[in-house]
């Protein structure tokens, strides 16, 4: 069972450093462990509340694509959620490029399903289901995020040193985010991390801007959210209810 993170008792200082990248990869190969739970509590898993087949986009996180969700995605199906690849390669850093392919699709599964959509996105790909949910709270359900920096852009990431070497001026990036969250995500959000991250500082994923969210505190490293089995669970469960229909 992951822990609930209530910032009303207190927001988390953000770190004045970001995580070190070669502390960080080593610890990546826990997600091996979540891999062995995962075989093992199919059964656990088989039991969580049902769907009714509501429209679920998955969304993968930066450098890999929709073999990564795959766990997840199957995981939704088995449980009547027809959960969908994002279907466009690898997730670069290039939010602004990726959201004009998406909110397209967005739009159009939609209005084919007469139905909202929900979201679910790991670390990048969190952050394109919450700018779409964002842009267009009336066609989003709701969304699921693991391990996504919802504040500080990729400041407070392991990767940061990396972008900053590519001339990337983070300060920019961060501002650009502070900007967007000024406008408060309108649909239920449920924000699953780790303090095991390793890759993105916990600290930055804790989401105290939008008004209907959910922080939860689960136990694996950051490679290893999507199949984490406690973090499955709760994801079958926050998208069981019914997704409302379009008007």
């Amino acid at each position: 069972m992951l822990r609930r993170f209530d910032p009303r008792s207190g927001v988390p200082e953000l770190p004045s450093k970001p995580p070190s990248l070669l502390a960080a990869v080593p610890r990546q190969l826990e997600a091996f462990v979540e891999l062995a739970r995962l075989a093992r509590a199919r059964a656990r898993l088989a039991a969580a509340p049902r769907g009714n087949g509501g429209p679920v986009l998955v969304f993968p996180g930066m450098g890999v694509g929709d073999v990564s969700t795959r766990a997840i995605r199957h995981t939704l199906r088995r449980l009547g959620h027809d959960a969908r690849p994002w279907r466009l390669g690898r997730n670069r850093p290039d939010v602004a490029a990726f959201l004009e392919r998406l909110l397209p699709r967005l739009e159009a599964l939609a209005a084919a399903r007469r139905r909202r959509v929900a979201l679910v996105g790991w670390s990048l790909g969190g952050i394109l289901a919450r700018e779409l949910a964002r842009l267009r709270p009336d066609l989003v359900h709701r969304v699921v995020t693991l391990g996504s920096p919802v504040v500080g852009g990729f400041r407070h990431t392991a990767v940061a040193g990396l972008f900053r070497i590519q001339g990337w001026n983070l300060a920019e990036v961060e501002r650009l985010v502070a900007e967007a969250n000024r406008t408060p995500i309108r649909v239920p959000v449920t924000a699953l991390w780790s303090r095991r991250d390793g890759i993105v500082a916990w600290q930055a994923c804790v989401d105290v801007a939008t008004p209907d969210v959910e922080n939860l505190e689960a136990g694996s490293c950051h490679w290893g959210l999507g199949f984490d089995p406690d973090v499955l669970d709760v994801i079958a469960a926050r998208l069981a209810p019914a997704p409302s229909p379009l008007c």
